[in-house]
């Protein structure tokens, strides 16, 4: 099954921009195959304005996030993996969505142990359900 982020970063985003406001995105940009303007760095992390107007060319697909933007006066050509994107948010607001660093890949199975073969029935989690706000 493919990863949600991409679809829910697409989505987000475009109800950000119907809605009148600034989408921003919040990046770690320690990751792999990410290109950022390194001088914007905090923290391993970056806050970029995805803005129609702030950026040109932007490409929101399953497997790149791609844009070119100026940065203090520079033109330069951002790309980097979905699995990258912490956060999607308005700026105004606030309001967007906060992703997990810790997305499982459903689709890899290295490391995985094979299934079993036991005639007994998987047992359901112990505890109770949980649930979190998300804003």
């Amino acid at each position: 099954m493919n990863s949600s982020r991409p679809y829910l970063i697409r989505a987000i985003y475009d109800w950000i921009v119907d809605s009148g406001l600034t989408p921003y995105m919040l990046v770690n940009a320690g990751m792999a195959n990410v290109t950022v303007p390194t001088q914007y760095i905090e923290d391993g992390k970056i806050i970029l304005n995805i803005n129609p107007q702030a950026v040109r060319g932007l490409e929101l697909t399953n497997e790149w996030v791609m844009f070119s933007a100026r940065f203090s006066g520079v033109s330069m050509d951002v790309s980097l993996p979905p699995q990258a994107v912490l956060a999607i948010y308005a700026k105004e607001n606030g309001r967007g969505m906060v992703f997990s660093e810790e997305e499982v890949d459903e689709n890899d199975t290295s490391g995985s142990e094979p299934p079993s073969g036991g005639d007994e029935p998987p047992q359901p989690p112990k505890g109770r359900p949980s649930l979190r706000v998300v804003k």
